[in-house]
């Protein structure tokens, strides 16, 4: 894909996209990506973190505006102008409010390590040239700084991958172009951009084809939602009660490092 039809591709999916709020698998989501600040992220209150698209902020677990209220300095960045747009509407104005710019994460618009934290979930492997991505994560982190960076788990043990290629190939899939990645290949891509992994985890332990399910019945059939979120809900105090099942989300999420220089 052109990155024109790129930028097209995501326009469209800013303007038309239903909101995902209220759905219990967002709810779901939404957890999980605190936890992940919490555990992995060092004080929020001062915190300049940049996330590297919007999509959440507009459509669905509104994270940053989150981390926001917990003192964060948020900043972001998303191809698609109409989803800048709807993000900023998450935030209350001031000086918590979004610094959010129409951009690239390919071709990030920060000057060299000017972020303490970066953010990055389910951004990367929605185009070929990932590495690139993530050596733009690694410019603009600060020495010292951290990264979550997400994508797709290859050995997902509900099969995730094969249902986006099957949705993709019959264009069904609302996301567009997407890659897994296997742990290993994830922390291999990392270190190649001189980052230390410090943390390996996963977030959304629980079949991809709920998800989408549940957020169908949502957006169109709210009575059925009641039955999808009921049939979320085990998969939830699994990932509270039984914290090994967290690797095995659907969603690889490794931590790492920006190393200082040497001396």
């Amino acid at each position: 894909m052109t990155l024109s039809a790129y930028r097209d591709f995501w326009h469209g999916v800013g303007e038309r996209f239903p909101d995902l709020a209220g759905a219990v698998s967002t709810q779901y989501y939404a957890d999980n990506e605190r936890r992940l600040f919490t555990e992995h992220f060092p004080p929020l209150e001062g915190l300049k973190i940049l996330k590297t698209d919007l999509w959440d902020e507009a459509r669905n677990t509104r994270i940053l505006a989150w981390a926001g209220e917990q003192g964060a300095h948020a900043y972001g960045v998303d191809i698609s102008a109409p989803t800048v747009r709807l993000a900023r509407a998450a935030f209350a104005a001031g000086p918590r409010a979004l610094r959010g710019v129409v951009g690239d994460v390919r071709d990030l618009p920060f000057s060299d390590g000017c972020v303490d934290a970066v953010y990055s979930m389910g951004t990367i492997e929605h185009f070929d040239e990932t590495e690139r991505a993530v050596g733009e994560i690694a410019r603009v982190l600060k020495p010292g700084g951290r990264a979550i960076i997400g994508v797709p788990n290859r050995h997902d043990p509900f099969l995730r991958p094969v249902l986006a290629t099957v949705m993709q190939a019959v264009g069904a899939y609302g996301y567009g172009y997407e890659k897994s990645y296997s742990r290993r290949a994830l922390r291999r891509m990392l270190e190649g951009a001189g980052l230390e992994v410090v943390a390996e985890t996963a977030i959304l332990f629980m079949p991809g084809w709920l998800r989408m399910l549940d957020l169908a019945c949502h957006t169109w059939c709210r009575p059925l939602a009641a039955v999808t979120g009921a049939l979320v809900r085990p998969f939830m105090y699994l990932d509270r009660h039984v914290p090994a099942v967290r690797r095995h989300g659907y969603l690889l999420a490794t931590v790492v490092v920006k190393p200082a220089p040497v001396r």
